[in-house]
């Protein structure tokens, strides 16, 4: 069933505002530590806790106002809630910094294992939004299964070998424009098998 119909400004502020928030609020406490409970806590993990709720809410919004919530934002805010609340549990941000990790990698194992079945997942997500050929979904899906599992390793790689700040960055601005920039790279496969008046 179709979801309802919203102010594309407002559907993207609903997706990108609590990731803005986080931005924010760590640049904000990253350097300040605060005693809560007899507990030493960073301005990374409380950031982090108040994230979580407010992706939360916007999730919930979103589905309130569309009618519908597509399998990966279900997956990310699973991901997110679990993980954003191991870190806060257990006052270590290793947990939230692996999330990216844990959801590009799922997103490409469910995207490969349609592909090893001959199907195109992402046909199933996104085909109202871009009619394709089926051979098109099937290069766009084995292009966007390889980009997710090179996400994966990339936060991995960042997380790891970098400051806070610099993975805060990335998480914020460059996970982002690196989508973005996929999808605008992928032209020609949209013009070449774009199903319009080719059908029939």
């Amino acid at each position: 069933m179709a979801g309802r119909k919203i102010n594309p400004w407002l559907k993207i502020g609903l997706e990108l505002g609590p990731v803005i928030a986080f931005f924010v609020a760590f640049t904000r406490l990253k350097d300040s530590t605060f005693t809560l409970g007899g507990t030493e806590y960073g301005g990374f993990i409380l950031a982090t806790a108040g994230f979580v709720p407010l992706m939360i809410l916007s999730t919930l919004i979103l589905w309130w106002l569309t009618g519908k919530l597509s399998p990966m934002q279900v997956a990310t805010l699973v991901l997110v809630t679990v993980f954003g609340g191991l870190s806060v549990w257990f006052n270590d941000e290793r947990f939230f910094k692996m999330k990216p990790t844990l959801i590009y990698l799922l997103f490409a194992g469910i995207l490969g294992f349609g592909l090893m079945r001959g199907k195109s997942y992402l046909a199933v997500v996104m085909d109202e939004m871009m009619p394709l050929e089926h051979e098109g979904w099937m290069i766009l899906t084995r292009r966007l299964a390889a980009f997710f599992a090179g996400l994966a390793v990339l936060n991995e790689v960042i997380w790891r070998t970098m400051s806070d700040q610099a993975w805060v960055n990335f998480k914020t601005f460059g996970l982002t424009a690196a989508i973005f920039l996929f999808f605008l790279a992928q032209g020609g496969v949209f013009k070449k098998y774009e199903a319009g008046d080719k059908d029939g």
